[in-house]
């Protein structure tokens, strides 16, 4: 919205005013500067509104419940006086980003509500989630054939977006590989579908495992973020893009300012969400925040580097992956217990010391994945 004041400019040099008067709203033309904007209004919904949201969820006594000490004994002796904390504070992060969005996005550019689309129908089915859990008093939540058939539903609505929309088809079916020195691409075809699909549900589910401690999911999902603004910036400078010889996407750069918006939401949360927590953010955030971070990554055409930048998560999910496989083939487990966080506070680790050391390789996998970009 504020995007649009640098046109009083113009506006005022068509009708005769003095247009030094109006010259310092030229500066509401640039990304870099909009998206810092983003991230610090983001930032200040959050942690201005969080004691509210927080009060409210009390009231309305939207606890999260702990899995029983018959089904984990150990990790509830960790866990027990968790009990109650209020759960879906991800709608604190939801908000802050989309009134960000809206207040310094471009509101012509499709990719930004692509972007919007995915984050809020993914809220929606974690809010359902986290209310089934809480009104039921159970761990468990909607059923996982649900969830799946739903995240599915919208990398299909996805897809087909970028299939079908004139300037970005024809680079929706190609994947770009960020390791080599020339640009390789790798034709998808029909297998679009199943690529976009594997990205956004896989990438949303991650974040959902990761999401066990205090700030762990948000304080990772900051520096994914910050770093996929970067990339999403750079492939929308047709300059920086061929200097880099990274794929252009005309339009990529204005997600600058939603992932900008997303890395200020998720530090205010922070403010509220690290440890001792004081409310976590469900799968309302976990899912929404997974689902906006793959559809960056595909408009920017860096699916392939979410790999790397999102380390922390894959790590998590293929730790899942791993112990589910392994009970299930030789009746053995390869962890203590999964998703992997859970592995190393029963190994012996403070609750604190998992996530800040988590938090830390976070902040390493960004770095390597930006530093894929001078590989060439």
């Amino acid at each position: 919205m504020l995007y649009y004041l640098h046109s009083l400019g113009e506006w005022a040099r068509a009708n005769g005013m003095d247009w030094e008067l109006f010259k310092a709203l030229n500066v509401f033309q640039y990304i870099t500067f909009r998206g810092l904007c983003s991230a610090i209004t983001a930032f200040l919904i959050s942690l201005l509104f969080g004691r509210w949201v927080i009060r409210q969820l009390i009231a309305l006594k939207f606890g999260q419940p702990i899995r029983s000490a018959e089904e984990v004994h150990r990790l509830y002796e960790l866990h027990g006086t968790k009990k109650g904390t209020p759960t879906m504070g991800g709608i604190l992060i939801l908000t802050a980003t989309v009134v960000s969005v809206l207040f310094w996005a471009r509101w012509e550019n499709l990719l930004v509500w692509v972007a919007m689309f995915a984050m809020l129908f993914l809220g929606a089915v974690g809010f359902y989630d986290d209310w089934l859990k809480v009104t039921k008093r159970d761990s468990k939540g909607i059923r996982s054939w649900v969830k799946f058939s739903l995240q599915s539903l919208l990398a299909c609505i996805v897809t087909i977006f970028f299939l079908t929309h004139g300037s970005l088809s024809e680079m929706a079916q190609r994947v770009y590989i960020p390791f080599f020195k020339e640009p390789v691409f790798v034709n998808l075809g029909i297998l679009t579908f199943v690529f976009y699909l594997l990205v956004i549900v896989g990438t949303s589910n991650a974040v959902n495992l990761t999401d066990g401690l205090d700030g762990l999911a948000a304080g990772c999902s900051a520096t994914v973020a910050a770093t996929y603004a970067a990339l999403a910036y750079l492939a929308g400078n047709i300059k920086a893009a061929t200097y880099l010889q990274i794929p252009y996407v005309s339009l990529s750069g204005e997600l600058t300012v939603v992932c900008m918006g997303l890395f200020g939401a998720c530090l205010g949360f922070l403010w509220w969400n690290c440890h001792p927590a004081r409310v976590f953010m469900g799968d309302t955030g976990s899912l929404a925040i997974g689902g906006l971070l793959g559809v960056v990554a595909i408009a920017s055409k860096q699916e392939v580097l979410l790999v790397v930048v999102g380390g922390v998560f894959v790590a998590e999910a293929v730790s899942v992956i791993l112990q589910v496989a392994s009970f299930k083939l030789t009746g053995k487990r390869i962890f203590r217990m999964s998703p992997l966080h859970h592995h190393f506070e029963l190994s012996g680790w403070k609750e604190n010391t998992v996530i800040v050391r988590f938090w830390i390789m976070s902040l390493f996998f960004a770095l390597l994945g930006l530093a894929t970009l001078k590989l060439r």
